[in-house]
């Protein structure tokens, strides 16, 4: 008897039966995003009890650059799974979440931030889940969200090191707006900035795309 899993057919030969992996769970992909989530709650740890800028940001980096590696190898090895995709983005969710909590903890970033990505992150996660639930469609993850995702853990892991550090700009002193006065923040600060002003945007792209996709009936 032939596996259900190999009832398709490749491209180049549609007679060659092509194994189905979309509902695997032991891939090397799956097994290196389990790796990165293992070290969110390590990296996390680390740097709230500071003293080590760069083995935190070690962890962080290594957490954050693997997302690439578990996607190009799902991929190129036809291994693209059901679980690797959902955890996948959950994953980058928690990293930023520790990231900007841990950040926050440690006074190098202001409390709006948090809360502008959280409740950036909550609003977003409201309408994948009603768009699943009531209308059994899933929202495609997008370039922009992807490109504002390497945004922030990029300046996030700036930040952790904490170097280089720049001037401020000298032009408003206020405490929930560190960079904007004359005291010096670390360069990873201003790339925050941008990922916050990105988050925002894709938030709307996100809702405009959602209402496409009840309007058209568009498959995610």
């Amino acid at each position: 008897m032939v596996d259900e899993r190999t009832q398709t057919h490749s491209d180049s030969d549609p007679g060659t039966p092509v194994e189905d992996h979309s509902h695997d769970i032991y891939t090397v992909a799956n097994t290196i995003t389990v790796l990165r989530l293992i070290l969110v709650p390590f990296f996390f740890a680390v740097l709230i009890h500071g003293g080590n800028d760069v083995l935190a940001f070690v962890l962080f980096a290594v957490a954050a650059s693997t997302d690439w590696l578990d996607g190009q190898i799902a991929r190129r090895t036809g291994t693209v799974t059901a679980i690797g995709k959902a955890i996948d983005p959950l994953v980058d969710r928690l990293l930023i979440a520790a990231g900007v909590l841990g950040l926050y903890i440690d006074h190098r970033i202001p409390l709006w931030i948090v809360v502008a990505l959280f409740v950036r992150d909550a609003y977003l996660m409201y309408g994948a889940w009603r768009l699943e639930q009531f209308h059994h469609r899933r929202m495609p993850v997008t370039y922009a969200g992807k490109v504002t995702t390497a945004v922030l853990l990029t300046g996030f892991a700036a930040l952790v090191l904490n170097w280089p550090q720049v001037p401020g700009v000298g032009i408003v002193t206020n405490p929930q707006l560190p960079g904007w006065g004359g005291a010096p923040v670390g360069i990873g600060l201003w790339v925050v900035y941008a990922g916050v002003a990105l988050s925002l945007a894709t938030a709307i792209h996100y809702s405009v795309l959602y209402l496409r996709v009840l309007r058209e009936g568009e498959p995610a």
